[in-house]
């Protein structure tokens, strides 16, 4: 199958080449391994109503299609039931038809510290590693680029993404149910990389770098996101078991130790555009996301340690280019 609705979007490009590879690839993962509840989610879609909206923004803080006047009252009610069975929601914002999803993470705040410092991503191929409910995918596709795939294990995720771009309409943006690791090897075709808030989560966090070197156009850009922890050039955290609460958090660099991560794996032209610490005004539980978050993994007497005494989050966000 064409990873795009059409295929003009990419004609021509080595992006274009690997469409169908790619398509193929992501309905492979989802026969291979699909997740218990996938039935549930489809139905979920399948309950959305057909709605047309009059407008949609991709370009402002909410991503939003359509207005409260565009629906009656019967079709607003299955709209928020069908988006409400697909929580949690943990990526946004977002407002369809006047439906407020309040995600878990203020995703537009991290976009408002990297949008002035990349280049431009007018006609671009872009690659979004990692992308949840594709809020980012949707904000590059707004800001001009031509084609946007993202990339996202996890298939809750995936259809979360189905179930909005219903209503945003985006023909040059898709995300597939796939790592980093299923991508055919040395594409070499994406203008630029992002990958934020998956470092940490990689075992092998010099792997993930190389991976995306083989994804990325000779002088291409990634713009690398990560939690990072104080310290010089041999300081990396490896947490004892849990890290806020979170499983699966391996290496915990500093700055200047992922610097050399970044050099001694190609890239080069470092910059380092911002360094913050996270707030639970950025990540919160939500009515959309009603598990725990951001303020039950810090320590209850100490909000700068984590409940396992680490320092609490900072993130720090990395520009590079590819040699």
């Amino acid at each position: 199958m064409s990873l795009f609705e059409s295929d003009s979007i990419v004609a021509g490009t080595a992006l274009g080449e690997l469409s169908d590879t790619l398509g193929e690839l992501g309905e492979q993962a989802v026969a291979r391994k699909p997740h218990g509840d996938l039935s549930q989610w489809r139905d979920s879609l399948a309950k959305l109503p057909d709605i047309i909206p009059a407008d949609v923004s991709l370009d402002k803080a909410i991503v939003r299609a359509g207005r409260i006047e565009d629906v009656n009252d019967n079709d607003l009610q299955r709209l928020e039931g069908a988006l409400r069975s697909l929580m949690p929601w943990r990526k946004g914002p977002f407002e369809i038809c006047g439906v407020r999803i309040d995600t878990e993470w203020r995703s537009d705040m991290k976009w408002s510290r990297f949008e002035k410092h990349i280049t431009p991503l007018d006609d671009r191929l872009v690659l979004d590693v990692g992308c949840g409910s594709g809020y980012h995918c949707l904000r590059m596709a707004g800001a001009g680029a031509r084609a946007v795939l993202g990339i996202e294990p996890m298939q809750l995720f995936v259809s979360q993404f189905q179930a909005i771009n219903r209503y945003t309409r985006c023909p040059n943006v898709r995300v597939l149910p796939l790592t980093l690791e299923e991508m055919p090897t040395d594409t070499q075709c994406f203008d630029s990389v992002f990958s934020m808030g998956v470092l940490y989560h990689r075992r092998a966090p010099l792997d993930h770098l190389r991976l995306i070197k083989n994804c990325l156009r000779p002088g291409g850009e990634l713009i690398l996101e990560t939690l990072i922890v104080d310290g010089d050039a041999s300081t990396v955290l490896m947490p004892n078991g849990r890290y806020a609460r979170m499983r699966n958090v391996w290496f915990i660099p500093s700055v200047a130790m992922l610097e050399i991560w970044l050099e001694r794996s190609g890239f080069c032209d470092l910059s380092v555009i911002d360094v913050s610490t996270t707030t639970s005004d950025e990540q919160r539980q939500t009515e959309w996301m009603n598990y725990d978050s951001l303020s039950h993994s810090l320590d209850p007497l100490n909000s700068e340690r984590t409940v396992e005494g680490y320092p609490a989050p900072r993130r720090a966000i990395i520009i590079a280019r590819l040699h």
